[in-house]
Order: C-alpha cells, then structure tokens, then sequence
C-alpha cells in the first residue's frame, strides 16, 4: 500500500514557503503543507505570497520541477471578533497553487458563534474549491472529537471536514474508535506524530510539548495505529516539531527522520479501515 506524505509548517516552522518546499521535495514528501494565515506571534516571520509575486513564482517553479503538490493551507482559526472575509487572500493563494485544504480551529467557547463563523468560512472556501478542515485542539475552545461532531452536525456545507491529530486526539482521551461513526467523506487528510504517553495536567507543560517536543512515530507512547485504523487512509501532514531534533540535526534531516520513520510505522501497523457508501 503507498502512503502519501505531507510536511507540516510546524515540523520545520522558520522556513520560508520555497524553503519549506525544497525540503519537502528533497525528502521524498509527496506533499508541502504551507502556513499562510498567521498566529501573530513574536517571533513570525510572514511569508506573503499573494502580495510577494516574486516568491510565489518561485515556489510555482520549485512544485512544477519537483513535482510536489501543495497538500493545504493553514491556519484559519476562529476566536471572538474574527471576519473570515480576512483569509480570503489566503484562499486565494491555495487556489493559484491548486491546494485541497485550508485547515481550521477554533478559539472561543461561544458555541452558537463559532458554528456560525464555521459555516462562513466553509461558504467562503467554497468559492475556490476548498475544504475546511476542523481540527480540534485540547488546549482551544473546541477540544474535543465530540465538540467537532457538534460543529459537523450543525452544517450542511459539501466541503465540510474534520482533520484529525494523532497527538490531540491522544491529550484528549478520545476513544478512536470513535472514528468509525464518522462518514468518510469528511476525512481528507490527517496530522500525525507521536509523543510521550503522561498527559500532562499542566496546560502550559502540554502546551511545550505540542509546539515543540513531539516524537516521531514508534518513539512514544500514542497508540497511533489504533487511530489511523480506524478512518479511512489519506495522506498524513507530519506535523512534528521537536527543538532538541532540529538543534541536532537541522530542519532537512529532522524532516527527512520524519518521513521514514513515519513511513516505516505506517507500512507495519497501518491498513484503514473499509467504509461503505455513505
């Protein structure tokens, strides 16, 4: 069976789009996941590509050379205040690179507002042929696999999706088997990594390990076969960062660990599982 890879902004965070893809392609990645909707963080460095042609023409020429596709685009979160209308460009520049995906979360507890929001933004990314994939994120306002449920079930949007997590779905205590009631059609693509078994009680202490301390596949203690046979197979975005790994190695051979590793686990203890038609 072949699995398809993607490399996570996450994984390899400070590199440019260009640099992110020629990485990814050097590494045998099928796949680049490219962050152009930012956190606004300190220590960010914006890549533009709507608004930066030169560079957005160079990572044209670096997929078309390589044959790379660009798997997503990420991160369309919703928090209180927010107007989705605001990662439009972003949309935009997923549809000039002929992504599939834009990913979502959500940062509010307000339940009524933030499936509104999510409807909107499903309604906008339909415009360019995209799906929104919710992941749900046990340190944010949705945190859940029931939570996300709740969002699905309250839209009747095509290109609704759910984007599961191996480690969040690990911090959250989610039973995978969960993951059989869900009809196929809302899965599109999936984020994997490992890391250590103890959850920590500490939000700040899972909140480290999720930025900067994940392991890769086999190294700790989530039972990810588990997961990831229980829904269908779909390409995997490797989102593991890990500082320690990257001081070690550099960003290329840390992805390049990534991938193998990934791909060794994935070809001993993953099969998906059969969906009928839904």
């Amino acid at each position: 069976m072949k699995f398809e890879f993607s490399l996570a902004q996450l994984t390899v965070l400070h590199t440019s789009p260009v640099e992110i893809a020629k990485i990814a392609a050097n590494c045998g990645y099928d796949y680049v996941s490219l962050r152009q909707i930012y956190m606004g963080l300190s220590d960010e460095v914006k890549y533009d590509l709507k608004k930066d042609k030169k560079l957005m023409k160079e990572v044209k020429e670096v997929l078309n050379s390589t044959g790379l596709k660009v798997l997503d685009i990420e991160l369309a979160r919703i928090y209180d205040g927010m107007d989705v209308r605001e990662y439009e460009g972003a949309m935009e520049v997923a549809a000039e690179l002929n992504a599939k995906h834009i990913l979502s979360s959500i940062w509010t507890d307000k339940k009524g507002y933030y499936i509104e929001k999510f409807n909107e933004l499903c309604e906008l990314a339909a415009k360019y042929n995209l799906t929104v994939d919710l992941e749900y994120v046990p340190i944010a306002g949705v945190k859940n696999l029931k939570e996300t449920l709740e969002v699905l079930d309250n839209t009747n949007a095509d290109n609704a999706g759910i984007m599961i997590d191996t480690h969040h779905v690990h911090r959250a205590k989610d039973d995978p088997k969960m993951l059989r009631s869900i009809p196929e059609k809302y899965f599109h693509f999936a984020h994997i990594c490992d890391a250590c078994k103890d959850i920590p009680s500490d939000e700040e202490e899972m909140t480290r390990i999720l930025r900067e301390e994940r392991l890769y596949l086999g190294e700790g203690g989530i039972e990810i076969k588990d997961i990831l046979n229980n829904m269908p197979i779909v390409p995997y975005s490797i989102e593991l960062p890990n500082l320690k790994k990257v001081a070690e190695y550099g960003y290329e051979e840390h992805a390049k660990r990534c991938i193998e590793t990934a791909r060794d686990y994935c070809e001993k203890y993953v099969t998906g599982r059969e969906y009928a038609t839904i």
